[in-house]
């Protein structure tokens, strides 16, 4: 198999279940990628990261090429033999993070010129570099470079961001040329403009990718205002290419976006809580910081096989958290992804049996029920 292919197996309302099939393998939809920023799932082993059923995971442009760099790690082989991941890996274009992290960043229509926040040395990013860079990294989907404008922000300069983004998409495509065997995914902006979503989506559908990015939500407007625009932006995009939303999110984002016609998400959340005592169940999130667990002999949620429910009581968890035990890390991020990806397999199941309304009725209800009662 020399290219990627997107199949639709199933639908329901809106949302749709199937698979995007690449060389390295299939990537089950909709599909939730764990993040892998500097080419490792914090306080996790790949095999781990696999055993919780993520068919993709994501890796950052941006940190990679800073450290440990793009041409590196082609000389050692290219990103999946460097971190002993076999399977899909998609890379951002790094045009978040230089928004976002980068200091002193000057933005002109060839590219963006910044200092990095790990050393402060001078770097420069533009759609043809990012798509060599990745190129570099080998990554099996490759983002479009775009900029992020940050928000809140007038819908006179979410327009003028949006159109230039557009012209760097064109370049990005022109500059990532045919490599079989490899997507490229163009990014919609737009902020919360119906109209500016329906441009985007018309330049980037002229241009022509293989998948289709909704950028620009989960930045700060809620989740009333993500969905308002999910009730639309999904729908002017082609409806034979994968959808993915970017940076998201909570479990209720997620159910609400896959009703709304969304493929493809990715969070930090399940890990970086982890790692901060925050945990996902099915009745809503748990601190295990909290005093109430320290003698609760119980698992975190009777009902999971993760290695930390399956193995382990709450009490225990919370004493090595609150001693900064590394096991900590390891087994509360464990847990949050394998809750993510049960989280999945749940909504294609739903959406192939034509169930979906009653899932995430059901899913909703569980969580309102709230934590455990103490002991």
């Amino acid at each position: 198999m020399d290219r990627i292919e997107f199949h639709i197996a199933a639908r329901d309302g809106r949302a749709r279940t199937g698979a995007l099939r690449t060389p390295r393998g299939e990537i089950r939809t909709p599909a939730f990628m764990p993040v892998g920023t500097a080419a490792t799932v914090k306080a996790m082993l790949p095999e781990s990261v696999r055993a919780t059923g993520a068919d993709i995971l994501l890796g950052n442009t941006y940190h990679l090429m800073l450290r440990p760099g793009a041409e590196r790690v082609a000389r050692l082989g290219g990103l999946h033999a460097f971190m002993n991941w076999d399977r899909p890996i998609l890379t951002d274009s790094g045009g978040f993070q230089v928004m976002s992290l980068a200091d002193l960043r000057k933005l002109t229509e060839e590219g963006v010129t910044f200092r990095s926040h790990v050393d402060g040395a001078r770097h420069f990013l533009s759609p043809e570099t990012s798509m060599e860079i990745q190129r570099l990294l080998g990554s099996d989907i490759v983002m479009a470079f775009d900029e992020c404008p940050a928000l809140p922000a007038t819908e006179e300069t979410v327009a003028k961001s949006m159109r230039l983004s557009m012209r760097w998409a064109a370049r990005s495509r022109d500059a990532f040329g045919d490599r079989p065997g490899h997507a490229l995914f163009g990014i919609q902006q737009g902020g919360v403009t119906r109209e500016l979503r329906e441009e985007s989506a018309e330049a980037l559908t002229a241009i022509g990718f293989d998948g289709y990015a909704i950028g620009g939500l989960a930045v700060g407007e809620g989740q009333e205002a993500m969905f308002g625009v999910l009730d639309y932006a999904p729908g002017f995009l082609p409806e034979d290419r994968p959808r993915y939303l970017m940076g998201v999110g909570k479990p209720d984002d997620i159910v609400g976006a896959v009703m709304r016609g969304v493929d493809m998400f990715d969070c930090v959340l399940p890990s970086r809580s982890g790692r901060t005592g925050q945990v996902f169940t099915r009745r809503g999130v748990v601190n295990i910081k909290n005093a109430r667990h320290a003698d609760d002999p119980r698992p975190l949620d009777e009902t999971c096989g993760c290695p930390a429910c399956r193995s382990y009581s709450r009490a225990y968890l919370h004493h090595v958290f609150k001693s900064g035990e590394i096991i900590a890390s390891m087994l509360l991020t464990w847990h949050n992804l394998h809750y993510y990806q049960e989280l999945m397999a749940g909504l294609r199941g739903a959406i192939a049996e034509g169930r979906l309304a009653a899932f995430a009725a059901g899913f909703a209800a569980e969580r309102a029920a709230g934590d455990l009662p103490p002991l």
